[in-house]
């Protein structure tokens, strides 16, 4: 066979593979996103309803990464002994019935004690998620995967926004209950359903996967088997000391300090620009999100094609930076502060699959399994400091523009750091 042939040949391989895992981790990440960040339009009535400040919500919307952080590496190891199949099921049924839980909120306590416990509860998740795919996909055609998986933070918006508006504004009072409330409980649902769609569907290794050929195994394994040949096999406390592994999980806080800070604060930035109605509200935050997925697709399709992701990462940072500042120097052009917005939102999802091409092509076995999800904890603490942060400006300037700065400020830090990362052919 020739090597065009075997070429084609992959490539079909990976398209069953692809068309067989994705569009599962997809849904599921979506549904999971939403059930994270739904909180940013819940906001939008819930503040006034139990009489809570935007510092309580920030530290409320950001307390779940502290659950997160705890419990992200043991539930990762876990994931990578029991399989990715009974685990993510078993996180995603436990989230899905704590985010229809919020609806019982009544106060900063009961606020903060539901959002640590959903952290908890959705902790390996991603980095879950991040493992898996290291199962199936070499590192040249993981760049793709992942964008693929990382698009969901997108389609949540984009789908989320009007959904979610659309909810709080048409069922409002409906059977004794607000709008907020029938936020949580609708969109909780999904995650339930999801669960057992995994349980029954997603196989954990390439060994098991029945609806691939005995040839089709034999080349998957094979390429992911010479993919970590120049891997280190780390102990688990190699990895979790390791600089290489601290020097990734910074600039993931760095960039993840820009997707949080945006998706729990969204919705207020664009209400400041005078659009008051929830369901327009939600309409026009899908506008950044929409062109967030498109430049992510380009841009991971460029990195795999020239087998380059350091660069492609920095460019992207300086993008986020450029956007997020830009849309408060036109703060008063609503019009031109949104252009602005959706280039910092491209920035910023861009970044995401590019990070992860770095830290997955280090590690392999438990060492990536810790590894990834310690990277993957200690850059979603920006998830708590960067809507807290975001909250606690707010109420003291009574505007979002010296935060928006901030998360400005930590992007193009976080492409500072990936010029630091050593080039690959560089020990």
């Amino acid at each position: 066979m020739t090597d065009t042939n075997n070429t084609s040949f992959e490539d079909a391989i990976y398209r069953k593979v692809s068309l067989r895992l994705m569009p599962l981790l997809f849904l599921a990440y979506i549904v999971a996103y939403l059930d994270r960040v739904n909180v940013g339009f819940a906001k939008l009535q819930m503040l006034s309803a139990l009489n809570l400040t935007d510092a309580i919500y920030g530290l409320g919307a950001g307390i779940f990464f502290f659950g997160y952080f705890i419990f992200e590496v043991p539930s990762n190891i876990f994931l990578h002994k029991v399989g990715a199949r009974k685990w993510i099921f078993r996180i995603m049924i436990s989230w899905g019935v704590l985010s229809g839980c919020m609806m019982f909120v009544t106060s900063a306590t009961s606020f903060y004690i539901m959002r640590f416990l959903l952290g908890v509860a959705e902790a390996g998740f991603f980095p879950g998620i991040i493992l898996y795919l290291t199962y199936w996909f070499p590192a040249q055609r993981r760049g793709r995967a992942t964008s693929m998986f990382l698009a969901a933070i997108a389609f949540a918006g984009i789908i989320g926004g009007p959904v979610s508006g659309w909810i709080m504004k048409s069922l409002d009072g409906s059977y004794g209950l607000q709008g907020w409330q029938w936020l949580f409980v609708i969109e909780a649902l999904p995650s339930l359903v999801m669960g057992f769609v995994i349980l029954f569907c997603l196989d954990d290794r390439v060994a098991d996967a029945k609806w691939l050929t005995d040839e089709e195994r034999a080349v998957v394994a094979r390429n992911i088997e010479k993919d970590s040949e120049h891997k280190e096999e780390f102990s688990i406390v190699k990895a979790l000391t390791s600089l290489s592994v601290w020097h990734m999980a910074l600039i993931y806080l760095c960039f993840v300090s820009g997707l949080y800070g945006i998706s729990f604060w969204l919705p207020t930035i664009i209400k400041a620009f005078g659009v008051t109605d929830t369901f327009d509200v939600g309409l026009i935050s899908a506008i950044p999100w929409t062109f967030g997925v498109i430049a992510m697709f380009f841009a991971a399709k460029s990195a795999d094609i020239r087998n380059e992701r350091r660069w492609h990462a920095i460019g992207a940072g300086i993008a986020g930076s450029i956007g997020l500042s830009l849309s408060v120097v036109f703060h008063d052009n609503t019009v031109l502060s949104m252009a602005a917005l959706t280039l910092g939102t491209m920035g910023i999802m861009t970044s995401l699959p590019l990070f992860w091409a770095l830290p997955t092509s280090l590690l392999t076995g438990t060492a990536a399994a810790a590894g990834i999800a310690l990277i993957n904890s200690i850059g979603n603490l920006s998830g708590f400091g960067a809507p807290y942060i975001m909250g606690l400006i707010k109420e003291a300037t009574k505007s979002t523009d010296s935060g928006v700065y901030l998360l400005a400020a930590m992007m193009l830090l976080g492409a500072l750091l990936v010029f630091l990362v050593p080039k690959p052919n560089q020990k």
